[in-house]
């Protein structure tokens, strides 16, 4: 276990990890509701509202992740890094290992738009005095996880894109002899039902409104 840092100390870099909002890659469990071309719109609008989210919280360096390459939807002020790895696992894990660079570090994917800088900022300011912070999704994922020393083999393994990955990723830290702490729980945009929950939780961001652009949409029988 980490010591605590001091209250002075410099505060976490954040990541954000991403894949290009390429038709048909992205966002492929939106479909059939929404076309592939709706679903990389909606995803191109998450991916510009949890951009946004991160310039504007508190970080020393901000970097991104990128499967794909980078579009007009990039702010300035981002450092981009090739993501590596095969599974999901391996992607976290050299995501954190790259962009290391002796600062704690809080990662987010791009499926949850409703985040804003001032939990971003909750979660640099935890590890203050924990050694990871985590966010749980309800789908039973995750969609923050922070670490003060990345390790690889807290990450590795660890079955993602399950119900159970979240409680497995914690087990792991915990393990570890990890101190963690939580962050509240967010709604990953995954289904039609989950886009338009997250749309009326955050009815000022760009995902909402491309989604009331769109309108409602159901599976189809």
């Amino acid at each position: 276990m980490n010591a605590p840092t001091a209250p002075g100390a410099p505060g976490a870099d954040l990541i954000v990890i991403a894949k290009e909002p390429v038709p048909g890659r992205v966002k492929t469990r939106l479909t059939p509701a929404y076309t592939p071309a709706e679903a990389a719109a909606l995803a191109t609008a998450a991916l510009r509202d949890t951009l946004a989210a991160v310039a504007a919280a508190p970080a020393r360096r901000r970097v991104l992740a990128l499967s794909g390459t980078p579009g007009p939807w990039l702010p300035g002020g981002f450092e981009v890094l090739a993501q590596r790895g095969a599974g999901l696992d391996e992607r976290l894990a050299h995501a954190f290992a790259d962009a290391y660079e002796g600062r704690p570090l809080v990662l987010i994917g791009m499926d949850t738009p409703q985040v804003t800088p001032a939990l971003l900022a909750r979660a640099g300011r935890a590890l203050r005095e924990h050694d990871a912070v985590f966010g749980a999704a309800r789908d039973g994922g995750f969609w923050l996880l922070g670490l003060r020393r990345p390790d690889e083999r807290l990450l590795r393994g660890v079955p993602m894109s399950r119900p159970d990955t979240g409680t497995l990723q914690l087990a792991r830290l915990r393990a570890a002899g990890l101190t963690v702490a939580a962050m509240p729980e967010l709604t990953d945009v995954d289904t039609p039902a989950d886009a338009e929950t997250v749309a009326a939780r955050a009815p000022g961001g760009r995902f909402a409104a491309a989604v009331r652009a769109l309108g409602t949409r159901t599976v189809p029988a």
